[in-house]
């Protein structure tokens, strides 16, 4: 059951506790998106040597984000039964396993399954990460320790793609594998060494009945469902353009090469930037209203993605990636702190739509590229986040707070 402490108990701004929780939260994200979307730059080497389809290439990326999605409903319910840590160490150190044995795998379809399979190992980060930070942090300190924790998940994304790029071009795919998964392996033993265990959580035993009632009321109650869809719309198209930029830079009018294509991912820092900016933000600001401002921005950033300016590309990218992050902050944020009990459960529900977005968006997208054209794709995506923009415009500030 949970330990009731008094919160100036938790940990304080400035305190050791504090900066090992930050430091490792931060090796926690870089290792778990380095691994998710390692595969997401070379796309375009797997759609010629396995001779597919840009949609089927995509299954390489999708298939670690539908492993996501049904680890965190498996550990909806499950996580409250381990050690916060324990499951945190494990996740981290199995999935840079899995992430090594991917050099050797011959086949498309195995290297699927393996990434389905360490999609849901790695998913135990994130259905107990926020929920940790908001149980073990003093709460004038829980916007900063999220950030942190958000800001390893973009270097993350960012550093793999670029290094998976890089290497991948000079020393092969499978050595640019290799690379990434010895780093994340290296971040999963330092997670173990240094990261604080819980002073506000044991294990428990799970409750089924109450677990499926506290899903229940998330999935029933409207100001929720509305973030969990945004969450899932925006990251939809978030993985969508990523996914398929390298194709749209690779052909005319542009014609880049792998060198120029991979610092294209150096946009991710403006993520760092988001979601910074976000967390400072929210202080001043209602959540709600920094998310519909972050949303319209991404819809702008979103529309100068049409253009045939490789500049005006590049900066349309950046104001799309910033906005993204400081969106997926804010929405995150919203999602731990309305949950006064149940938290993993609300946070693993939110990682679920998280993940199926951007596996259904950012599969189905390519087949829609495949089949129309850029301007096509761009202008569906577009509609998508507009529907996100309404569904946050209607979500107003709750009330009230779920009590079991």
């Amino acid at each position: 059951m949970q330990i009731i402490m008094n919160s100036s108990e938790k940990a304080l701004q400035g305190s050791q506790r504090l900066r090992y929780i930050k430091l490792c939260i931060f090796f926690s994200g870089l290792s778990v998106f380095a691994q998710l979307y390692l595969f997401q730059p070379m796309l375009p080497m797997a759609a010629e040597q396995f001779g597919v389809s840009v949609g089927d290439t995509s299954l390489l990326v999708s298939s670690s984000t539908i492993g996501m999605a049904l680890g965190l409903l498996f550990f909806a319910f499950k996580a409250d039964s381990y050690s916060r840590k324990n499951l945190m160490v494990f996740s981290l150190i199995s999935s840079a396993i899995l992430t090594i044995i991917s050099t050797w795998i011959p086949s498309l379809s195995l290297l699927i399954a393996i990434g389905v399979l360490k999609g849901f190992v790695v998913s135990g980060v994130s259905a107990v990460a926020l929920a940790y930070l908001t149980e073990e942090v003093s709460a004038l300190a829980v916007p900063a320790a999220i950030s942190m924790y958000l800001s390893g998940n973009t270097i993350g994304g960012m550093s793999g793609r670029i290094m998976a790029t890089l290497f991948a071009g000079e020393f092969g795919w499978r050595n640019a594998v290799l690379l990434i998964g010895v780093e994340s392996f290296i971040l999963g033993a330092v997670f173990w060494k240094l990261f604080p265990e819980s002073k506000f959580f044991n294990p428990q035993k799970t409750d089924y009945h109450l677990k499926v009632k506290q899903m229940k009321f998330f999935l029933t109650n409207p100001y929720m469902l509305r973030l969990y869809f945004t969450a899932a719309l925006l990251m939809g198209v978030f993985v969508s353009v990523y996914n398929y930029l390298t194709f749209r830079l690779e052909a005319k009018p542009f014609s880049l090469s792998h060198f120029i294509i991979a610092f294209i991912f150096l946009m991710y820092i403006f993520g760092v930037f988001g979601t910074m900016i976000a967390g400072r933000l929210s202080r001043r600001f209602p959540m709600n209203n920094i998310l519909k401002a972050s949303i319209l921005s991404m819809i702008i950033g979103a529309a100068l993605l049409l253009s045939e300016n490789i500049y005006i590309l590049i900066f349309g990218l950046g104001l799309f990636t910033l906005s993204f992050f400081a969106a997926h902050t804010m929405a995150s944020q919203m999602t731990a702190l309305y949950a006064k009990r149940g938290k993993s459960s609300a946070t693993s529900i939110y990682w679920l739509f998280y993940y199926f977005g951007s596996s259904i968006l950012g599969s189905g997208t390519g087949y829609l590229l495949h089949a129309y054209s850029w301007n096509v794709f761009i202008g569906v995506l577009m509609i998508s986040v507009i529907i996100a923009l309404l569904l946050t415009t209607f979500n107003t500030t709750p009330k009230s707070r779920v009590k079991n």
